[in-house]
């Protein structure tokens, strides 16, 4: 890497009423991993890092810890995006999981015109993850 370059990556944050329930949904039904999971002392969630298999981290925690900027976050309120190949197991694996599913895969285009194969899922606490095939303008 040369002199002065950085690598940057981002990690969107999420809070959750229901730590439990959201590892268990981001886990065994979405498919992330798990890296680290902190729990306070009320036994919830307090801090976790879960990894994509294809690259990427999500960070989330308890709307009840409020003692940081993040404090004033909201439970439902979010949008993540995640690049996949695998946009008809993410959408088996919801039905399975009896999850909300508002968008069936299909193909779409976003607004670069660029064609995508893509699925939209509710998680239990109402944020929206859309999973689909479009990995960003080739004009990065």
């Amino acid at each position: 890497m040369p002199l002065g370059a950085s690598v940057s990556s981002v990690w969107p944050v999420l809070h959750y009423d229901d730590t439990d329930a959201a590892l268990t949904f981001l886990g065994d039904v979405l498919g992330f991993t798990q890296q680290v999971v902190a729990r306070g002392d009320d036994g919830q969630v307090a801090h976790a890092e879960l990894r994509w298999p294809g690259g990427g981290a999500l960070v989330f925690g308890s709307t009840r810890h409020t003692d940081s900027v993040h404090g004033r976050m909201r439970a439902g309120s979010s949008a993540v995006y995640v690049v996949s190949d695998e946009i008809d197991a993410v959408h088996r694996r919801a039905l399975a999981a009896g999850g909300v599913v508002l968008e069936a895969p299909h193909e779409t285009r976003f607004g670069s015109g660029a064609a995508a194969y893509v699925c939209t899922v509710e998680d239990p606490e109402g944020n929206l993850w859309t999973f689909g095939t479009y990995r960003g303008s080739s004009e990065a």
